[in-house]
């Protein structure tokens, strides 16, 4: 039997397994955009403008996705089919290959914007089809065509809510962006399956029916070879990033942290950025820490620098209490483990408490129950993205300035102070903003990351000396440190309006000075 003839309660059930396998692709197809926005923010920065051109260029594309298929609705059918089994294998592998172009020919706003482009195309296209097979199949006439229309409206939503649920709570944390994107267009392809041997099968000529169903096997094999071997080819991949033998790598839900190692030297890099070299670290340490302390120090703060560096140089004092706070606890845990040769044990010392959680939340909270330090280290990675960009904020000093014991200091990283100029004095300036009564700015060379600005923060008549028991360094002398706060004629102070929550002027600072350093 078939059309008005097939029984009523066979059409309930043809027609809920249909709204069980929308729901199904909605979720996959919204993980596949999850997937380019997590990947964005690991590879890119995953700014506003990345950000905006996937979830802004992924609507658009619904738009273009339904109009382009308008010539095809005369086989709503075959086209479903084929429709799914673009969308599974491209979305599913849109993250790999992502991946790869960023390691071989590095970031590529344009792929990102072809593959938001495709997946966005492709599940536009699903509504009128699925709408002209439902009326060929004559499982709704003009009186129910309406509420039919809503309730695959609802499964389509229903099936986003799911999948973007399933992203952050199960795929990402279990099976990373890779493989996690792959088991989604492996779900939406095993559905596009069902729908095609279960569903459509008598809508289909047989020879159609069994091209259908032979393509859907094929990408379907595709697929499950990516989840096998994922870790071969992003480790591949991975290894085409850095120049040294790749020792570590991992996912974690914040970051990629990745460890490489050639001869003695050993290096961390979080999202692809160089956090330190062993050759030269020690300059960039020292550098950090000790003009912040003043000779009464004996307590102090460090967000970030969940490497231990910071706090292997603070606990050469006796007398020295730390409170670490790191957002990310996979990066202590490497602190612990890979790392621990090189912070000798720092985070696993008595004498630091570590604490993983957003500085900016931590801070606002009233954290430590409110304990002030003598001294804080400021010790993060670029403001890259406006997530970051928070934690460079005037808001931001302001909550830590006010953790600060009377004459305590505050030292800030604030990135290099010759390839990116504009970060480096809008750091100085957002610190006067905030309300530091003296703002130091000072510069070293370290070989691996060039020359590299901080900002020391103190009380009106804050100089830029050692404390008198400073114990034995391996770079900084005061002679080096006086150095340290002379520019040359090409590149003295400037006065620049401060970046705040509303206006995170430094995000924009950062990627001007990498694209002229790059011209």
């Amino acid at each position: 039997m078939s059309g008005l003839e097939q029984p009523v309660e066979l059409t309930r059930v043809w027609r809920w397994l249909l709204l069980v396998s929308v729901a199904i692709c909605a979720a996959s197809g919204l993980v596949y955009e999850l997937a380019l926005v997590s990947l964005s923010a690991s590879l890119n920065g995953g700014g506003i403008v990345e950000t905006s051109l996937i979830v802004a260029g992924y609507v658009a594309a619904l738009g273009v996705g339904a109009i382009l298929v308008k010539p095809f609705l005369r086989w709503p059918a075959q086209t479903f089919l084929a429709v799914e089994t673009l969308l599974g294998l491209i979305g599913g592998l849109s993250a790999l290959a992502l991946y790869m172009t960023f390691a071989v020919v590095g970031q590529n706003l344009w792929m990102l914007v072809l593959a938001t482009a495709l997946i966005g195309i492709l599940v536009g296209a699903e509504l009128p089809l699925l709408m002209t097979m439902i009326q060929r199949g004559r499982l709704a006439d003009a009186r129910t065509t309406g509420s039919l229309v809503a309730t695959l409206n609802a499964a389509d939503y229903l099936g986003a809510l799911l999948g973007g649920l399933a992203w952050p709570f199960i795929l990402l944390p279990w099976l990373g962006m890779m493989r996690g994107a792959a088991a989604a267009g492996m779900i939406n392809l095993l559905a596009a399956l069902f729908v095609g041997c279960v569903l459509l099968r008598h809508l289909l000529p047989r020879p159609q029916f069994i091209s259908a169903v032979v393509a859907l096997l094929v990408a379907i094999a595709v697929l499950g070879t990516v989840l096998v071997r994922s870790d071969g080819i992003v480790a591949t991949a991975r290894q085409q990033l850095y120049t040294d033998p790749v020792i570590y790598a991992h996912q974690s839900d914040y970051q990629d942290i990745v460890v490489t190692q050639r001869g003695a030297d050993r290096r961390l890099y979080l999202n692809g950025g160089l956090q330190y070299s062993t050759r030269d670290e020690h300059r960039y340490t020292e550098s950090l820490v000790y003009p912040g302390l003043s000779d009464s120090a004996r307590s102090a703060l460090i967000i970030g620098g969940g490497d231990g560096l910071a706090a292997r140089e603070l606990l050469r004092f006796p007398d020295m209490r730390i409170t670490q706070v790191e957002l990310d606890p996979e990066v202590i845990e490497v602190a612990n483990t890979i790392l621990l040769s090189d912070n000798g044990g720092a985070m696993q010392d008595p004498r630091v408490t570590v604490i993983t959680d957003d500085a900016f939340t931590w801070l606002r909270a009233g954290g430590d129950e409110g304990q002030r330090y003598d001294a804080i280290f400021v010790d993060l990675p670029d403001p890259n993205n406006d997530t970051m960009a928070r934690l460079y904020s005037q808001e931001f000093y302001t909550l830590a300035l006010a953790r600060l014991n009377e004459g305590g200091r505050m030292v800030v990283q604030s990135s290099s102070a010759y390839t990116t100029p504009d970060v480096f004095w809008r750091i100085g300036s957002t610190l006067s903003a905030a309300g530091c009564g003296a703002v130091i700015p000072y510069h070293v060379h370290v070989p691996t990351f060039g020359d590299w600005g901080f900002q020391l923060c103190g009380p009106v008549g804050t100089e830029l000396v050692l404390r008198d028991d400073a114990p034995p360094l391996r770079f900084l002398t005061e002679e080096v440190l006086a150095a340290a706060g002379v520019f040359g004629a090409d590149n003295q102070p400037r006065e620049l309006e401060p970046s705040t929550l509303d206006h995170p002027r430094v995000v924009e600072d950062l990627r001007r000075g990498y694209r002229q350093a790059g011209e």
